[in-house]
């Protein structure tokens, strides 16, 4: 289990779940249009989901089913 960043992230970006993550796990690039969550280092402390500011961050079994791509979606993005 893991932490995944969701749907509403996407143009938004705002970094206080970057500043909440004790491993330095949520990375994106300048040009991504969102933040995500590499589930090889997460630790699932949640410390990044009480701050996200428009509820992205979900734990893996609690993404709702209309997001449930974006697991995957965060997990490619560490592969490239």
């Amino acid at each position: 289990m893991t932490y995944t960043i969701c749907e509403p992230c996407i143009d938004v970006k705002d970094q206080s779940c970057v500043e909440a993550c004790p491993v330095d796990c949520i990375h994106a690039d300048d040009d991504d249009r969102m933040l995500f969550i590499d589930p090889d280092v997460c630790i699932e402390c949640g410390a990044c989901e009480p701050v996200c500011p428009v509820s992205a961050i979900r734990q893996d079994s609690d993404v709702p089913d209309e997001w449930k791509q974006y697991t995957q979606i965060n997990a490619d993005y560490y592969k490239r």
